[in-house]
């Protein structure tokens, strides 16, 4: 059975780095936030229309989901692709605008 959702190479390193940031401190941490945020895609995969369009932030054809049990990420997701392509997982205190028009 295929993966119900995908990553792009862009949401991986996003993931990468998060991993990455929390571990210096404290890996178990970083493992459930990790886990919290794929849990989500897996839920998005199920029910892709949750999230919210953001038309102040961007005009690209993309839901944003917060992270129930961290919400400081954010996942910017395609809700019409199969699988699901989760495109960018973000903290939500940067510039996602900015980041998203890169």
């Amino acid at each position: 059975m295929p993966a119900p959702y995908q990553l792009t190479p862009r949401a991986l390193d996003d993931l990468n780095d998060i991993w990455n940031y929390i571990a210096k401190d404290h890996v178990t941490a970083a493992d459930r936030v990790e886990s919290s945020i794929l849990e989500a895609c897996d839920g998005l995969a199920r029910h892709p229309l949750l999230g919210m369009k953001r038309k102040e932030i961007t005009d690209l054809e993309v839901r944003f989901w917060t992270v129930p049990r961290f919400p400081n990420y954010v996942l910017v997701y395609r809700p019409e692709t199969r699988p699901l392509q989760i495109i960018a997982v973000l903290h939500g205190m940067r510039d996602i605008e900015s980041l998203l028009n890169r």
